[in-house]
């Protein structure tokens, strides 16, 4: 069959994004469940999240030195099959294991080497497809993690009203459909070169180069500060909120992945006005008042709870695409050992964040509440990196380009403006 063209690339990346929106949220939908049923505690729970992201971590080490060895399809077919059968041993072990949360900690690391691959993986395919715009193109992508977000909360909690939340280990197996399916999708879309072959910084370098620490402190700032929210906004909806489930994962991870994906959807279309260190300094400010109002609205008012997790969706929507485009505009060299290692360190922050919110939680009488107001010092800690950091002195930095026409550009004889390269 004819090869595929670049816009297929490019659907095949925003699938990964989905996927990776599936195998972190889906779990955090269940956490009160898990709570109830296995009498798992939070501190335990908040422990599956670590299993999680630290896999995720790892392989994001591990991927630097073997990606550009095996080549990018291998590997991305692989994550997508890990992801896949990650959600289906969620469904199948704690049922079958005399601890479950043991099936639960080793579910978790099966998707989470999926999920790891996934991050390093979809930013430097994105990046390297032929388009005009490449900095709208990656808002745009790191937009589809949200609305697989919305999709994950929304049809996820659907079936729970209609089918009972007893039964959510078919749905877990309904999920892993995705991933399998992109998985054979990757198999014959075309793919590109980040960097020309011999190019590419090695990651002896970038660990010499005092732009990439300050942003793998923005990334792992970034990863902190969004998944604190976004892994506990059902729990602390349900028990910190006063709220029903249904109303909970709706009106909590639902309104957050809304706001976020429509912070990177605007970001990309109208990012060319404003430049990305101010506007990354303005984002970590109203993350602060988003943190701030999770955790002192009053109990008598819970909307105002629920708000605070709508605007710190919001204001952190661009804070890790806007590194990731921020980063490549300043080492155009990285390749793909600054985007494994700019993961691994996103991915310490998404480990770091939402299990000191479970483990203080656990520490304050179970008050998620509680947990959640220490993490309004991350981004606090992000807005002074960048005040202090000075690395916009250096070299001017171009403001983040409009328009999302270029990440789906129009292919040319249906292969794009570039010329793919052939891998196992």
């Amino acid at each position: 069959m004819r090869q595929l063209g670049v816009r297929h690339t490019v659907a095949a990346c925003y699938t990964g994004y989905i996927t990776q929106a599936i195998i972190n949220n889906f779990a955090p939908l269940l956490f009160v469940t898990f709570n109830t049923d296995y009498g798992i505690s939070l501190t335990l729970i908040g422990t599956m999240i670590t299993v999680n992201f630290g896999v995720q971590l790892l392989v994001d080490l591990l991927s630097a030195k073997f990606v550009d060895k095996i080549g990018y399809r291998p590997c991305m077919v692989a994550a997508h099959v890990f992801a896949g059968g990650g959600l289906i041993l969620l469904a199948v072990l704690p049922n079958v294991l005399p601890v479950p949360v043991v099936g639960l900690f080793l579910a978790s690391a099966v998707y989470a080497v999926g999920g790891g691959l996934i991050e390093v993986l979809v930013s430097p395919v994105i990046e390297a497809c032929p388009s005009k715009n490449k900095k709208a193109a990656m808002s745009l992508l790191h937009s589809f993690y949200c609305w697989g977000q919305v999709g994950v909360v929304g049809l996820s909690t659907l079936f729970f009203v209609l089918a009972g939340i007893e039964n959510w280990f078919i749905l877990a197996c309904i999920w892993a459909a995705v991933p399998l399916l992109n998985a054979v999708y990757f198999c014959f879309v075309p793919f590109f070169r980040p960097v020309e072959e011999g190019q590419a910084l090695r990651i002896p370098q970038l660990l010499k180069t005092r732009s990439f620490w300050l942003f793998a402190v923005l990334i792992a700032c970034a990863g902190a500060a969004e998944l604190a929210v976004s892994q506990w906004a059902s729990a602390f909806a349900e028990e910190g909120l006063g709220v029903n489930k249904t109303v909970g994962d709706l009106l909590g991870p639902c309104l957050f992945a809304v706001c976020m994906g429509l912070a990177r959807v605007l970001f990309s279309l109208f990012g060319k006005r404003v430049p990305i260190r101010p506007a990354l300094m303005a984002a970590a400010v109203g993350c602060v008042g988003g943190y701030c109002l999770c955790a002192f609205a009053p109990a008598s008012q819970p909307w105002m709870g629920l708000l605070g997790c709508g605007a710190v969706g919001l204001f952190v929507g661009i804070m890790w695409p806007g590194t990731f485009s921020f980063a490549s505009e300043r080492i155009p060299k990285g390749g793909t050992a600054m985007f494994a290692l700019l993961a691994l360190a996103g991915d310490l922050g998404c480990t770091a964040g939402p299990s000191a919110v479970g483990a203080l939680s656990d520490a304050f009488g179970g008050s998620i509440r509680t947990g959640i107001a220490f993490g309004l010092a991350v981004p606090a800690l992000m807005f002074f990196v960048l005040l202090f950091s000075g690395v916009q002195r250096k070299k001017p930095l171009a403001p983040l380009s409009a328009g999302v026409d270029g990440a789906a550009e129009e292919e040319k004889d249906g292969q794009g403006d570039g010329t793919p390269f052939s891998e196992g």
